[in-house]
């Protein structure tokens, strides 16, 4: 079990249920690959190992992503933004990120566009 420092802790806002939101971005391209969740000591595992690792709201347990389907994501930086509320992976995707087998979890419908 992985500890997470103190002062990221105290900036941290989570739900109720403990849990952060994570937007996952490919760092050499920008592409948003997807959303997760983390808890502390899955921030605090990922921050150590640079594997990004979340927790499975459906499952209720922590996962690291590729860790039976390959897909792997190699954190290149962790970002908290202003009200302490998201976090933001930048991460090296090897493979799709999505489980559908898209590069990103937001291929699936373009819901607006802008025509210009």
């Amino acid at each position: 079990m992985s500890e997470l420092d103190p002062r990221i802790a105290a900036a941290l806002k989570r739900t109720e249920t403990g849990l952060v939101p994570v937007v996952v971005q490919e760092a050499n391209t920008g592409t948003v690959l997807m959303l997760a969740w983390a808890d502390d000591e899955a921030l605090a595992r990922t921050l150590a190992t640079r594997k990004a690792t979340y927790y499975s709201r459906s499952r209720q347990q922590l996962w690291v992503k590729g860790e039976t389907s390959g897909h792997t994501q190699h954190v290149r930086e962790v970002r908290l933004d202003c009200d302490g509320d998201t976090l933001l992976y930048r991460v090296e995707q090897t493979g799709p990120a999505c489980h559908t087998g898209t590069t990103s979890c937001f291929d699936a419908m373009v819901l607006a566009e802008d025509p210009q």
